[in-house]
């Protein structure tokens, strides 16, 4: 049996601030389908680089996100080992899936690999 601890209060009204913000929300529903770099992600929103980096640095230092390097890109994803990942799971099977804007992406040839 596994005990899971409990988060405090200050963690969770941290977590759900950052989620509260549309754009980073946004990008959490995008990085839980699949692995995306920043140029996907500026495509996907249609924003510049700057401004998505700015939004997936405050997730990346509430470590809600997990960076990867690949060549010269650093992907991004949802960390499944967050603290309380079940809740941000839970946010994000609330809203519609992205899947199909990212498949769009591929068909345009949009995406960086």
């Amino acid at each position: 049996m596994t005990i899971q601890k409990k988060v405090t209060t200050d963690e969770l009204s941290n977590v759900l601030k950052l989620l509260g913000e549309k754009t980073r929300l946004t990008i959490m529903q995008s990085v839980y389908v699949q692995e995306l770099c920043v140029c996907e992600l500026v495509e996907l929103l249609d924003m510049s680089q700057p401004a998505i980096s700015q939004h997936l640095r405050k997730l990346r230092d509430a470590k809600l996100v997990q960076e990867k390097r690949k060549g010269n890109w650093i992907y991004y994803k949802v960390n499944h080992d967050h603290p309380i990942y079940h809740v941000v799971e839970m946010i994000i099977n609330e809203l519609p899936s992205m899947e199909n804007e990212l498949k769009e992406l591929e068909k345009q040839n949009l995406l960086c690999e």
